[in-house]
Order: structure tokens, then C-alpha cells, then sequence
């Protein structure tokens, strides 16, 4: 009688098919396309390698992928390195995947074309949605690495165009994993001030892998959601990234972000200066012009009218003094008559020249006798001559 087989468990078949593939695929690259991509709130990543012929199913965990510096999406085709393990619950085999690569610059650029068509498709591109960049701006915020070349670029082009702006600087990670959280992060804290005319976001030059963290989609969705204006200088001259497309304005570098978002000092001094010029030349012009109107105004019928009114009053006026003034003079040469006539008067009875033509005065009881018939014989008289009196007793 042949010996009986032994009878496993699938606990224990799946134990023993999980310990083989383990040790014999502890270390594995392999290249593939992702499909269904899905990254889950918990921060690990679920998605399939694919190629024409298989797929399987992989996992990355939180922790891991946070030094992945793109963000992976269906059709890219990768190079991932981890190891074969088996999930008991479905018996399943998967790749534990513990670092992941594009599988070249292409498929970068592939990434690229994708996203940038899905978000024109939905319109982060319009042109109907940019802001308009102040002109003279007084906070600026900056978003970039606060130990990079761009920063010392930026502040130099301000101190030189414009010293009066105030620069808000907030430090960002931009390059390598994690970058397009950090970016985002500093876009909102921004946001959040209020106070803030135009926001720069900028990054010296490199390899599409160190700018890569500009072409993410939720960098691209932070720059379309700001409330601020946003100026992207990300790069040299022939870089474009995704966020260069959403902003309200390009700049080919971060030097000229900085030109483009400040005045420079000396067109404002020069405006200043012609406008100084214009307003006195054009002051000059609007007081002739209403000086004029008002000449026209005052040579018109109707004020001439009026005018002509007011100065026959004036020669009316002038005739009523006249009149008055010959009125007063002829009354005033009555009187002067008059009073030369009582004065010659006056003095034709002057008693003291009566008295020296030989006239004399007949005074009785401190009264002077004017007729013959009030002297009385019996009371004693005085007689002033001119040149004295003298007393007369009675007999």
C-alpha cells in the first residue's frame, strides 16, 4: 500500500508558496506601465504593473513613496525595485515596492503631455482667468528654496528696480520628493495673509527631474485656485513647466519675474517728472481755454445787456451828485450872502463905532433910554461917550 500524500491547508499551501517566491524574489526591478493608480488616504499607494502580455498588482507604503519626486499616473511606464510577497487574504502575489523611477526622460515628457492636456481640457489654461499683475506693487510674496540662487537673484533685482516693495519670503522645497507638497503649503500660508499684491514662484534651472515638482498637478491647482496673482520664474529661458501654463504670468527666469512684477525706479521718476510737466502745461491750457469762455460769456447780449444797465445807473448816479453837489453850492452861497449881509449889518450898529462918530449913551437905573419921553429929570443918568462916561445928579 503506497504512502498517503499529506494534506495541507491553503493556510499552510499559501505559507509555504509566500516563504518560496520571498526567498527566491527578495530583490526585483521590473519595468511596466501603471494602471489603476490609486493613492489611498492612508498615504500608500495601490496600482498595477502592466505590460502586453501580464500584470501585477503592487504596493507602496507611506514613508516610501515620500521619496518618489512624481506623482505616478496611468500609462507611464515605470521602474520599480522591491520584492515578490504574497496577501494570505486573496492569495495573491504583489510587488512590495520600495523605490520607483520613470523608466525614462520620455515618459516623463509623456507625464507631462497628459496632464497639461487633461487640465487645458478643463480650462486652467484661459487666458479668461488670469489676474491682472499690479503695477506697483507694496508686499510680494516669494515661493522658493530660501538657499537657493534664485532668492539672491530675486532680492537683488528688487533693491535695484523698486526698494520701496516689501518681500515676503516663504522658504520652500523644490526639488526632489515631497517639493509639491511644500509648494502648495506655501501658496496657501500666502493666501492667508491678505495683505500680499503678487505671489513669484521660482526655481533656478535644471533637469526635468529636479523641476519636476512644478509639473504636479495639485502645484498646478494651488497656482489656479490663488487668490493672489501668481508670476511663475521656474527655470531658464526654454523650460515650461505645468505651473508656467496655469500662472496669471511667465517669466523665462526668476530674475525676470522680478522685473515683471516691480516698476523700476527710474520710469517712475521720469513719469513723475513729465507728469509734473503735463499738468502744469495742461493747467496753463484749461485756464486759458476757461478764460476764454468766460470772455465770450461776458461779451455776450446778455451780460452786455446787463453791464450796459449797471453803468447808466453809474451815469445816473453821477448826474444825482452833480445835481446835489450845484444844489449844495448854490444854498451854501445864499447863506454866505446872507451872513455877509447880517455881519455888515452887525457891525453898521456897532455901539462903539456909533460911540466914536459922537453918539452917546443915556443909561437910568442900569437901563438905556432909546426915546425922549422914558427920561425921567428927577433920577440921576449916566452918559457913555466912546471914550468914557460920566454921571448926572439931579438939581
Amino acid at each position: 500500500m503506497s504512502e498517503e500524500k499529506q494534506i495541507l491547508t491553503v493556510s499552510e499551501i499559501t505559507k509555504e508558496i509566500r516563504s518560496t517566491l520571498e526567498d527566491s524574489f527578495s530583490q526585483v526591478s521590473v519595468i511596466g506601465e501603471i494602471s489603476n493608480f490609486k493613492a489611498h488616504y492612508s498615504g500608500h499607494w495601490y496600482f498595477n504593473l502592466k505590460d502586453e502580455n501580464a500584470v501585477i498588482n503592487c504596493t507602496m507604503w507611506k514613508g516610501l513613496n515620500n521619496f518618489v519626486f512624481f506623482t505616478p499616473q496611468d500609462g507611464i511606464k515605470v521602474i520599480v525595485n522591491g520584492r515578490i510577497t504574497v496577501y494570505p487574504p486573496r492569495g495573491n502575489y504583489q510587488i512590495d515596492v520600495r523605490s520607483m523611477k520613470p523608466a525614462g526622460i520620455g515618459e516623463l515628457q509623456a507625464a507631462f503631455e497628459m496632464l497639461k492636456q487633461k487640465l487645458s481640457d478643463e480650462g486652467l489654461f484661459d487666458d479668461q482667468y488670469k489676474k491682472e499683475i499690479p503695477a506697483i506693487p507694496k508686499k510680494i510674496g516669494i515661493v522658493t528654496a530660501i538657499d537657493g540662487a534664485a532668492i539672491k537673484d530675486l532680492i537683488s533685482v528688487a533693491e535695484r528696480r523698486f526698494p520701496l516693495v516689501e518681500l515676503i519670503i516663504s522658504p520652500a522645497k523644490v526639488q526632489g520628493s515631497g517639493a509639491a507638497n511644500s509648494i502648495v503649503q506655501c501658496i496657501h500660508q500666502l493666501n492667508a495673509l491678505k495683505n500680499i499684491d503678487v505671489i513669484i514662484l521660482a526655481r533656478g534651472g535644471g533637469s526635468i527631474e529636479d523641476l519636476w515638482a512644478f509639473n504636479e498637478e495639485i502645484v498646478a491647482r494651488a497656482v489656479f485656485k490663488s487668490g493672489i496673482p501668481i508670476i511663475s520664474g521656474v527655470g531658464h529661458e526654454t523650460d515650461f513647466t505645468i505651473a508656467d501654463f496655469v500662472a496669471d504670468l511667465r517669466a523665462p527666469t526668476p530674475s525676470v519675474a522680478m522685473e515683471l512684477a516691480t516698476p523700476d525706479k527710474q520710469d517712475l521718476f521720469a513719469f513723475i517728472g513729465d507728469f509734473l510737466y503735463n499738468a502744469s502745461e495742461n493747467i496753463g491750457e484749461l485756464i486759458d481755454s476757461k478764460k476764454e469762455i468766460i470772455n465770450q460769456i461776458l461779451a455776450s447780449y446778455g451780460f452786455r445787456f446787463l453791464l450796459d444797465r449797471v453803468r447808466n445807473n453809474f451815469q445816473k448816479l453821477d448826474g444825482l451828485i452833480v445835481k446835489n453837489s450845484q444844489s449844495i453850492e448854490r444854498k451854501t452861497l445864499i447863506l454866505q450872502n446872507q451872513i455877509s449881509l447880517l455881519k455888515k449889518t452887525v457891525e453898521s450898529n456897532n455901539i462903539e463905532k456909533l460911540l466914536k462918530k459922537g453918539f452917546v449913551l443915556i443909561k437910568q437905573n442900569d437901563k438905556f433910554i432909546s426915546r425922549q419921553i422914558y427920561f425921567d429929570e428927577n433920577l440921576p443918568a449916566t452918559i457913555k461917550f466912546f471914550d468914557g462916561e460920566i454921571k448926572v445928579k439931579k438939581n
